[in-house]
């Protein structure tokens, strides 16, 4: 059976419902899986209300999401086991911290959000950091596909449309002249 994931972090929305360019992307999708920072109780409710929601809560997150959600998770598909935690990795560069988080939580596949930038690393584990759809840092807005067949494991990095970094928009400019 293949299983097909949406990895999102670091939304940071305060909406009731879920904006159109992700309520697109997710559809396609079977588990919604979120690495903390929903920042509203109002869009965690929005993403639940799919029934494909996994998350944990991110440090900007409401009192109330941090009492809800763990901080921590891990669960398996298709016998392939998957952590997701908000605040793992620190460095865009050094991984070194969160895969020792990865083995730590006994995972195949470790989902961590916070850095607003997509990393896709594999080495003994798959590290896994989706960037935001909408307040990305030195990127473009992304998500991650994470897709799980008869164990086997692919990734997919998703731009999304929106606005990117400033930084990025700088940079591209600098390229034009």
């Amino acid at each position: 059976m293949t299983v097909k994931c949406i990895i999102i972090s670091d939304t940071h929305l305060e909406k009731e419902e879920i904006p159109p360019y992700l309520s697109e992307l997710i559809e396609d999708y079977d588990l919604i899986i979120h690495a903390g920072d929903f920042s509203s109780p109002q869009f965690y409710r929005a993403l639940e209300s799919t029934g494909k929601l996994k998350a944990v809560h991110g440090n900007s997150d409401h009192t109330e999401l941090k009492e809800l959600l763990p901080e921590e998770l891990v669960f398996e598909v298709e016998d392939v086991k998957i952590g997701v935690v908000h605040q793992g990795g620190l460095s865009v560069v050094d991984t070194t911290s969160i895969r020792y988080k990865a083995l730590e939580m006994g995972v195949n596949v470790l989902i961590f959000g916070h850095l607003h930038r997509p990393i896709i690393e594999k080495s003994d584990v798959l590290l896994i950091c989706p960037g935001s759809p909408n307040k990305p840092r030195m990127s473009d807005p992304s998500a991650v596909e994470l897709v799980v067949d008869n164990g086997s494991v692919s990734t997919k990095l998703i731009e999304i449309t929106g606005q990117s970094c400033s930084y990025v928009d700088f940079s591209r400019k600098l390229g034009e002249k």
